[in-house]
Formats: structure tokens, C-alpha cells, sequence
């Protein structure tokens, strides 16, 4: 199985381990996918400052319909503004996220594959979960730590690390 499941509901990679297995330190994808679902930028300094049980809950916490993500975003704000004093920052949520579209791989991971020497056709990234495919998409974002995109390649299947 590529994903590790941890407490109820809540996936993490294998390539996050190093940051998950140490208190959360770093915004695991699964938090990453809730926080653009429901429009909010997190900084890490904020995320920082939450408790380890503060991180666990938020990646426990549902997000998957329209009154989760609208109940997610207001405890995360009221969270967030306790510790920091401010609110976080919004986003806009889009209506259809490059990585919901499964007819086409998205033009950064496309890049980001050939800079590793490595491809995936299209069935190979239709096959993938939407959290999958969220993750290569983050990763292949330039300025992004991109170290791992080969690891979460190999860990969903799709070469060797």
C-alpha cells in the first residue's frame, strides 16, 4: 500500500516521514489538500506555533464536502488567530483543480518528470487517488523542495527511488 495510515483517516506518505515521525513539523499533504480545499494559506511559522495534537487534529479532521471544508476553515481560523493573534491568510478555492483533471497530466509534473528522466502516461495518473496527484503536483512546483518528488514517484508506483 503506498499511503500510511496513522491514527483513523489520516494519510501520510512515506516520503514525509522524516517531518511526520517528528511532531508533524512540516505541513504534511494531506493537511496541504484540506488547507487549498478550503481556501487558507498556512504559513509554516504558523503552523509551527499549533501544538503536535493541534497538527494531528487538523490532519484528522474532515474536509471532503462543502460543510467540512466551510466547518475546517472556520475552526482552523479560530485556531490559528488564539495562538498568533491573526487570522490566516485566504486563498481562492478553484472550481477545477489541475490535479482533480484526470484527461491530461498537468504541464509542471510533465516538467518536473523529465527532469528526473522519467514519464507516466495518462492511464498511470488517472489510476493515481486525488491525494496522489496532489502530491506530485505540489512537488513539481518550481521553488518547492522538490527532493522528494522521485521518492513519492516510487512510493505511488510510478519509478524507483
Amino acid at each position: 500500500m503506498a499511503d500510511r495510515v496513522i491514527a483513523q483517516k489520516i494519510v501520510f506518505f512515506r516520503f514525509e516521514e522524516d517531518f511526520v515521525d517528528s511532531g508533524i513539523r512540516c505541513i504534511p499533504m494531506i493537511v496541504r489538500f484540506k488547507l487549498d480545499a478550503c481556501g487558507i494559506k498556512l504559513k509554516l511559522s504558523e503552523w509551527n506555533r499549533l501544538s503536535s495534537g493541534q497538527r494531528m487534529e487538523i490532519a484528522y479532521d474532515p474536509c471532503g464536502s462543502a460543510p467540512e471544508a466551510l466547518m475546517y476553515r472556520e475552526k482552523l481560523c479560530r485556531m490559528v488567530t488564539r495562538i498568533t493573534g491573526e487570522m490566516p491568510s485566504s486563498i481562492p478555492v478553484p472550481d477545477n483543480p489541475a490535479w482533480s483533471r484526470k484527461d491530461e497530466v498537468p504541464y509542471t509534473v510533465q516538467e518536473k518528470l523529465r527532469e528526473v528522466s522519467s514519464a507516466i502516461e495518462i492511464a498511470q495518473w488517472q489510476q493515481l487517488t486525488d491525494l496522489q496527484r496532489f502530491a506530485l503536483l505540489k512537488l513539481s512546483y518550481p521553488g518547492h523542495e522538490n527532493r522528494n518528488f522521485p521518492k513519492a514517484l516510487a512510493e505511488f508506483g510510478l519509478g524507483t527511488w
